[in-house]
């Protein structure tokens, strides 16, 4: 079945994790995305969790994000390489990269440029802090936007002190927003005809994540705090406690949950108590509420009173490890795990993060080898076979 994206020509220049993130959720949507690198690959495909997929160039994070490209290899410092970007540029549909701003315009094929060549091109750039402003050539590392956006300002426990979310949730959210910035671009362009500039900020990406946050202070004047666990309903039972070996984190939020809750925990006398008559009350009575809520979890573990408490209405988790997690249940039946076969073995990764009931998101081959495109690519344009091998000989492909 056709997919959304069958048909749509990216040349992607991006590297590390955002602009691959992105361009891989359209390479699942069916783009044909050829990934633009230098010679020696990106520093990605060789990160040290792995010395054995280090060696071959296909570090697992760096796979989990460049599933169904191509890959082409470019010295973009030769005229060359440029002629044949240039070439590519003009019968694209969508250009990405995430260099600092000012980068590409200096190799010669930045917007300006490559728009002259193709006006229905739509070029994503991708950077810390967007292409103009006192900022903008500010490196866009996840750990600085997380510390600058004001995540890290509300994550931790205030005992501790701020900490970083336990994944780059900047740089894949800033994916997120490129690729639907892409989307919209290529659907408005079936109206006017023509391309555009998407400027991605990570920083202001981010900032659109944390809308309700920034909402409590400038409607209400609320100053965040370090909220822990704490849910945003600031709900006493909507967090992380201590249940038998290990913990549980309630997300017990309304009243008739609240009642569930507590029936289930065998402590209905508690819905009489008047130091929890509303959540008012409840609130500034939560170390006790907690107390009670602990003594009746201590008597199970936490993946049995997973069971008990969502039978009983009310909402929870135990913690559960990615490497548990893929083996759900739920991610089972969905196949939210898609399983390919390769030279390496038979090997699983998380696809899109919605399905469509006409042509959704799929992968269908791994991560390329270094190059591994090269040829076939450079023949599309027609160039011969004696032409590219004279061009990888003189280290230009």
């Amino acid at each position: 079945m056709t997919r959304p994206f069958e048909g749509v020509k990216i040349l992607d220049f991006t590297q590390v994790l955002a602009g691959p993130y992105a361009s891989y959720q359209l390479a699942l949507l069916g783009a044909d995305v050829i990934k633009v690198e230098r010679r020696e690959g990106e520093d990605m495909r060789r990160t040290p969790l792995s010395r054995e997929w280090a060696e071959r160039g296909l570090a697992p994070g760096w796979q989990a994000i460049n599933g169904n490209k191509r890959s082409l290899t470019l010295d973009l410092s030769r005229p060359e390489a440029i002629t044949i970007v240039k070439q590519l540029a003009g019968q694209a549909d969508v250009v990405m990269e995430n260099f600092r701003p000012g980068v590409m315009d200096k190799l010669g094929i930045g917007y300006a440029a490559l728009s002259a060549i193709n006006p229905r091109l739509i070029y994503c750039a991708i950077s810390g802090f967007g292409q103009t402003g006192p900022e903008r050539l500010g490196a866009g590392y996840d750990g600085k936007i997380q510390a600058l956006s004001g995540i890290m300002s509300i994550t931790g426990h205030p005992e501790t002190g701020p900490t970083r979310a336990g994944f780059a949730v900047c740089d894949v959210l800033s994916g997120a927003t490129a690729a639907f910035g892409v989307s919209s671009a290529l659907f408005q362009r079936t109206h006017t005809g023509k391309g555009q500039m998407v400027d991605v900020s990570m920083l202001e990406a981010t900032l659109a994540f944390l809308s309700g946050q920034v909402a409590d202070y400038s409607v209400a004047g609320h100053r965040q705090q370090l909220s822990g666990n704490q849910a945003v309903s600031r709900r006493p039972t909507a967090n992380l406690f201590k249940a038998g070996d290990g913990y549980l984190l309630l997300a017990v939020n309304s009243e008739k949950q609240y009642r569930a809750l507590m029936t289930a925990l065998g402590r209905a006398d508690a819905l009489d108590d008047p130091r929890f008559v509303d959540w008012f009350a409840r609130q500034e009575n939560e170390k006790a509420l907690r107390a009670i809520i602990e003594e009746a979890l201590s008597n199970k573990d936490p993946r049995d009173w997973e069971k008990i408490l969502e039978a009983a209405g009310a909402p929870c988790a135990s913690i559960w490890k990615i490497e548990e997690v893929i083996e759900h249940p739920q991610i089972a039946a969905r196949g939210a795990i898609q399983e390919i076969d390769t030279p390496y073995g038979r090997l699983r990764f998380a696809g899109s993060g919605f399905q469509l009931a006409h042509g959704g998101g799929r992968l269908d081959r791994m991560a390329p080898a270094l190059s591994a495109h090269t040829e076939e690519v450079l023949a599309s344009l027609g160039y011969d076979a004696q032409t590219i091998a004279e061009l990888r000989a003189r280290e230009i492909v």
